[in-house]
Parts: C-alpha cells; structure tokens; sequence
C-alpha cells in the first residue's frame, strides 16, 4: 500500500489542495532575505518556533566542505509536510516515480536498505526493530536555502502563519536560549577501543578516554542522562564465529568481499536529537550530514559518503573503502595518508566496490559513458582519513531519473561483491534488519536533480519508545583479522554512544 497525502498540522490548511497524479497546482513562493546563518541556527530557531506543529523536518548539511566539487548547497532544511508518499511493500520506485513527476517542486526523503527485497529475490528473517516504511518522501511546507550573503525561503500557500516567508525570516532572527551552543563537555568524546560494550542482559562498560589532542569537545547534555546503558547486540564470540564463516565464503568463491554490521542499542533512552546531532555534527563535520525527524521518529547522521549525485544527465557515485586515523601533526597526518594510498588490503577492496559501482552505472548510462574519474583519493576528514573513489556516468534518456537509483541500490560499498550473494549473507549472519542503516536521505529538486548519502555513522531514536540504535560494521575480505575487525567495530560505536549519552 502507497500513502500519497497533504498532511497539515494547522486549522488553516486549504482543503482543496489536489492528492492524485495530477501536477501539483500549489506553486511555492520565494522570497530573499538578508539574513546570515549557519545551518544549526536554522535547526534551532525552527525548532523552537514551528517544531511543535510541524513535526517533520529535514537538515541536509554538507559543512561546507570544500573539497568536494560536486555540492550544489552548503546546507537545504525543509520543514512540514505539503504532500506525503509512503512506500508500501511492493512497487515503490515505481509509486515514487509517480508521486515525483505529477509534483514539480521538492522532495526530501529517505531510502531503506531493505528496499532489497523489492529489487531483487531476497526475503529478511531477521526482526525489524523500528518498523519504518521502505521509502519515504515528502515535499515540504517551508524551505530554505542559502545564498551568499543571504537566505532564500520558499513557502506554498494554505498553512497559515507558516505560508508567511516574512514570519519565517522574523523567526529566524531571534535568538533563543537553545541557540547557544552549550559549554564544552568535561569529558570529550572517547576513541579508544579497549573497554567492550556490554552484551545483551550484562552490565554497561564503564570509563571514558580522553580524546586525541586535534579533537574538540562536543557539546554538553546531549543527552538527559550521561549514563545511557548501550549493549551490543552480538557478543563478541558470535561475532567472532560470523566472521570466520563469512572468510570460509569467501574462500570457497561464493563472494570477495562482504560488509558486516552489528547494532547497538538502549532501551529507556532520554535524549535531545537536536543537541545528539549538534554534539555528532561537531565531532565529525561530515559533508552528507542529515537531521530527519518524522514524528516521534528521529535520525542523526554524520555521514562522509555520497551515495549518488544527479546534474543534468550526469551521474556520480563515491564510494568509500579505506580508512586510516589523522596523525598528531601535519608531518605525521601526510605519512599515514601517503600509507593509506599504497595500503595493497585497503586498495584491493576500494577498487572491488568501483567495479560494482561501474556494473551498476552501466545498467542506466549512455554507452562508453561510464568513468573513473578518481582511484583511490584520499581525503582528510576531522577525525580520520578515507579513501574515496569517484565514478561517473551519463544517464540514458531511456530511462527515468530514478531507474539509476534503482538499478544501483543498496550501494556496493555498503553490501559487497557480488553484491547479491552478499545481500544473502547478510541475512544470514546479520542479527536484526538495517533498516535506515547503509540506505540513503537526500533531496530531489524540481529540475529532477537529486544528492543521496548513505546511512552510516548514524544514530536513530523513538521519542515514545525511548528506544535509541545505531549500527557500526566493516568490510571483510580473505585478509581480514577477526579480532581487528571487532575492534574497529567497537571504535566507531563509542564514538557514537558517548556523543547519545551513554558511557563506554
């Protein structure tokens, strides 16, 4: 079942507004505005002025990050539902595609990564434990972009106050309390594996670690309690055993390579997902960071990975396999990635997931169209180094916008090659669904333009529930170390945790 909607929290919604496939007859009006603000002010203050009526919004935040040449916006926030579409269990693309074109205006949303079981022969035994729709996409009531030197909001009529782009721009320019950022936490973030997480039915890890010296603090009071009890879903001996079947696949030839994930979770979990994401966004600065909530629902991402990039007939995807720590000093910092780029186990699965994504690429693209435009760059982020490839092609104009999403989803890099046996397996040895996890949030613009992350570093948390989860994984291939892959595994859950609340 397909849900297409006008969804209004507000008596003044106009209730004629069209709900089929017809093109969409609610224009949105813009307006300029000289207003200068970083994309958390505009959390904020909206927040604090409309969160309580218009409880779905979206943060598409790329920090500004320089080094990436294909970023069309700094930041694009949407708040309010204008008109739903909620994938049911089967034909979702081709719902989206029909809510899509009968709408020209913008989309924000979402991809699972349980999607699978639409795109190909794949069923999931494993429980789901947020229940979330396959895909979800709405075009939103007020939306902001910024400009140099200023902002621009656009609004569509029927929504009282919030179809008013001067209430909007007066709301932004106040100051609230929360606008503030906290003081520096007395503790900083930890990244130091040596305490495991606790395992279901045990007690939580104790201690924190003190950051690396190029690290700052987060925020304070992320969360109400700093003492969320965070257990991990798998134990380690079982996490063990996976692995060494997961290499005895790949020694027998059934796959080269696979991504393996575990979740973490805390059940009575009292947060603040503004302050969670402020405090992960300070930590990580990623260029595909997202907030989405959705009612009582909530994602905070600090995702470094775009999963495809649409403009014009152009194509790009970059994945990203490889990843070293910064060093103590600039000195240091270029001999580990001058290390990361010769590393022959980190090249040969990088160059693995660029010729999934090549395959998948080709299923769309004009012939010969399909490129390696970079092999193995490595880039420096703030808290490590990673090794990102970057593929292009040129789509078909036989084929619809979204058959490249299709045809290419879930990203190579996030399941492994081939990428369908990989997807068994991971049913298979995977204790719970991803769900959101290693899917994908972006924007599709009017111009049927779209940027899609993927779904990593990312925490997810039910308001009514107090339920709180996130997943962390790695890439294994013949050369894997079960014990360092565990390990990995546990440094990028503390990170996460500690910035929830809850101590490792």
């Amino acid at each position: 079942m397909h849900i297409y909607s006008g969804i209004a929290r507000t008596a003044t919604r106009n209730t004629n507004a069209r709900r089929s496939f017809m093109m969409t007859t609610h224009s949105r009006d813009y307006t300029r505005f000289d207003i200068q603000l970083d994309s958390m002010q505009v959390l904020k203050r909206m927040q604090a002025w409309a969160g309580d009526a218009l409880q779905t919004c979206v943060l598409l935040n790329s920090n500004e990050y320089g080094r990436d040449p294909y970023s069309s916006f700094p930041w694009v926030f949407a708040m309010g539902v204008h008109d739903l579409y909620q994938a049911g269990a089967k034909d979702a693309f081709d719902g989206l595609k029909k809510f899509s074109d009968s709408r020209n205006d913008w989309l924000f949303g979402y991809f699972s990564y349980d999607l699978k079981n639409q795109l190909e022969p794949l069923t999931s035994k494993n429980p789901d434990h947020w229940g979330l729709p396959p895909m979800r996409f709405f075009s939103p009531v007020i939306l902001i972009l910024p400009e140099t030197h200023g902002i621009r909001i656009g609004t569509v009529p029927g929504y009282g106050r919030f179809s008013d782009a001067e209430l909007v721009a007066d709301a932004l320019k106040q100051s609230p309390a929360a606008d503030e950022r906290a003081a520096p936490a007395d503790e900083q973030i930890a990244a130091t594996p040596h305490q495991p997480f606790p395992e279901d039915e045990q007690t939580a890890s104790q201690g924190r670690k003190a950051a690396p010296a190029h690290q700052e603090s987060p925020p304070a009071d992320a969360g109400d309690s700093q003492n969320l009890m965070i257990r991990a879903r798998v134990d380690k001996a079982r996490y063990l055993r996976h692995l060494k079947a997961i290499k005895d696949h790949i020694q027998a030839g059934d796959i080269y390579e696979m991504n393996y994930c575990m979740e973490f979770y805390a059940e009575q979990a009292n947060i603040y997902p503004v302050r969670v994401y402020e405090a992960l966004n300070h930590l990580s600065e990623a260029p595909f960071s997202c907030f989405y909530q959705h009612g009582d629902f909530y994602l905070m991402g600090s995702s470094p990975e775009r999963f495809m990039k649409k403009l014009g007939q152009k194509l790009y995807s970059q994945p990203i396999k490889g990843t070293a720590p910064r060093g103590k000093d600039a000195a240091e910092d270029l001999r580990i990635r001058q290390a990361l780029y010769e590393d022959a186990k980190e090249r040969s699965e990088n160059v693995m997931i660029v010729d999934l994504v090549r395959n998948d690429l080709s299923r769309t693209a004009v012939k010969d169209s399909v490129q390696v435009e970079e092999l193995y760059g490595v880039y420096p982020f703030r808290q490590v180094n990673q090794m990102i490839s970057t593929v292009s092609s040129r789509l078909h104009p036989d084929h619809h916008y979204l058959d490249a999403i299709r045809l290419a989803f879930p990203m190579g890099s996030m399941t492994g090659a081939p990428k369908f046996r990989a997807m068994q397996l991971i049913d298979q040895y995977e204790d719970t669904r991803r769900g959101l996890y290693s899917g994908s949030m972006g924007y599709i613009t009017p111009e049927k333009n779209f940027d899609f992350n993927v779904v990593i570093r990312s925490i997810l948390y039910d308001r009514c529930r107090k339920f709180l989860s996130f997943m962390a994984g790695s890439a294994i291939t013949i050369g894997s170390v079960p014990e360092k892959e565990y390990e990995e595994c546990l440094l990028k859950a503390r990170a996460m945790a500690q910035v929830a609340g809850g101590r490792a």
